[in-house]
């Protein structure tokens, strides 16, 4: 199985991508894609540089999606929403796509400092990503990522690590059956 797997955000420090990361460990038998969207720098969206043509980045973003069986994703939350650097490629790519996740099984993810573990923008992407063909089976959200995270341990709160580890396997059984 090929995954594909991402943090909505560009920061060096991602908590977002060290969920990911965290995540991955559970698929060490699979081929790993793990992208960084500080490759898939576009200029910010609009109709009249569409009408220029599509940089090859949003074309690229949407191979990598063809090419995998499923998507592990962790979403960055900036002011209530997106990342803009998220929100850009996703603009582009749907211009060209509208089905930007091609329909593939993804596992949802989100994380913040505050206690609200980036609830905002993974309530717009459960809402908004299977109308853009993401077939979403599974969603977890770590609130208060400093106080629940550890570089080397991963999610060190017991409940919640449960509850990741749950979802986990419930995903896996989803995606084999």
């Amino acid at each position: 199985m090929k995954i594909l797997a991402f943090a909505g955000s560009t920061s060096s420090t991602s908590i977002n991508r060290e969920l990911v990361k965290f995540v991955l460990k559970d698929f060490q038998n699979e081929e790993i894609n793990l992208i960084d969207l500080n490759d898939f720098d576009m200029p910010v969206f609009s109709v009249d540089r569409e009408k220029k043509g599509f940089p090859d980045q949003a074309h690229h973003f949407l191979k990598v999606i063809d090419e995998c069986d499923v998507i592990i994703c962790s979403l960055a939350e900036h002011n209530r929403s997106y990342s803009a650097a998220f929100k850009n490629v996703f603009d582009w790519a749907s211009r060209i796509n509208v089905k930007v996740f091609q329909n593939k099984p993804m596992f949802l993810m989100s994380t913040s400092p505050g206690g609200y573990g980036g609830g905002n923008v993974m309530n717009t992407a459960k809402t908004f990503f299977p109308q853009f063909g993401a077939d979403i089976k599974e969603t977890f959200s770590l609130p208060k990522f400093y106080e629940n995270f550890d570089l080397e341990a991963g999610v060190i709160e017991p409940e919640m690590l449960k509850d990741l580890k749950d979802k986990i396997l419930n995903f896996k059984n989803q995606i084999t059956t």
